[in-house]
């Protein structure tokens, strides 16, 4: 696998390639045809403009291919976002992404993370779970009818 980088991004093109992102893999999750980044980026823009949120790309050989953006809250950090490019997927890039999450809540004092997945997304949920994630009692539905699951992971202190 070649190396994957994630960082801290912002400005137009970076949020433009976490929509894109999004478009592609919730298309191919969903199995629907490709969606239009103009559908995704309102959604993105959206949290991005929430306090505190940042935006963690991942790439490859300087393309774009993951992102997550999380937010802090009262008691957690929260990942509203994290996707990876079909064309990356089973190649590592979500486990590094979680790594990244993990290091941004170390580096900002969160310890609980939070996040909520689709019920039935099993390939999402056996990434987050192999990370350490686990599933809570909480559901919720979408705007679109779809169950959600609310998911928590402890991340430990840094060892010094």
């Amino acid at each position: 696998m070649r190396e994957v980088t994630v960082g801290i991004a912002s400005g137009d093109a970076a949020e433009d390639e976490a929509a894109t992102i999004w478009a592609r893999a919730t298309a191919r999750r969903d199995g629907t045809g490709v969606r239009d980044v103009a559908e995704t980026l309102p959604a993105v823009r959206r949290r991005l403009a929430l306090p505190g949120a940042t935006l963690l790309l991942a790439r490859r050989n300087g393309e774009a291919v993951g992102f997550a953006v999380v937010v802090p809250r009262t008691s957690a950090l929260e990942v509203y976002f994290l996707a990876v490019d079909p064309g990356a997927w089973s190649s590592g890039v979500g486990s590094r992404l979680l790594r990244a999450v993990d290091d941004h809540a170390r580096w900002t004092g969160h310890r609980r993370l939070e996040l909520w997945v689709i019920a039935d997304n099993a390939r999402a949920i056996a990434t987050y779970e192999r990370a350490g994630w686990a599933r809570t009692d909480e559901t919720q539905l979408t705007d679109q009818g779809r169950t959600e699951l609310r998911l928590v992971r402890i991340v430990a202190p840094e060892r010094v």
